[in-house]
């Protein structure tokens, strides 16, 4: 991570320039409760790694900056970080938070994903 401050460009709806990424208000009200707890602001960084039972998995990730050549999403002033890497397997995403049965977690619904594991972590394209 760097130390530098950096601006990125946000995305609104009407300028989600193809992308079609968004983070859901669900992420974007549990990223405020983190924020409060730490007293600081936090964003949640979103990553796609090789690996998982499935061929890629989701890595997340709470940072306070964002490097220069991140994609930065926001909701209700609450912002995910994508970079230029994972972006195409992102692309047309929502970034949610779910609370349920089974856990409590950020999630991504990723319409480019062919199969996932059953834990949702990991998936195929």
């Amino acid at each position: 991570m760097s130390s530098v401050q950096s601006t990125p460009f946000a995305l609104s709806p009407s300028s989600a320039g193809g992308h079609g990424l968004s983070l859901a208000d669900s992420a974007a009200r549990r990223l405020a409760r983190l924020g409060e707890a730490e007293g600081r602001a936090l964003m949640l960084r979103v990553a796609v790694d090789g690996g998982g039972c499935s061929g890629f998995q989701y890595r997340f990730e709470l940072v306070e900056t964002a490097d220069a050549e991140d994609l930065r999403i926001e909701t209700e002033g609450q912002a995910a970080l994508v970079d230029p890497v994972s972006l195409p397997f992102l692309r047309g995403s929502e970034i949610a938070f779910v609370d349920d049965l089974a856990g409590a977690q950020f999630v991504v619904r990723n319409p480019n994903a062919a199969s996932s594991c059953g834990c949702g972590v990991s998936f195929s394209i």
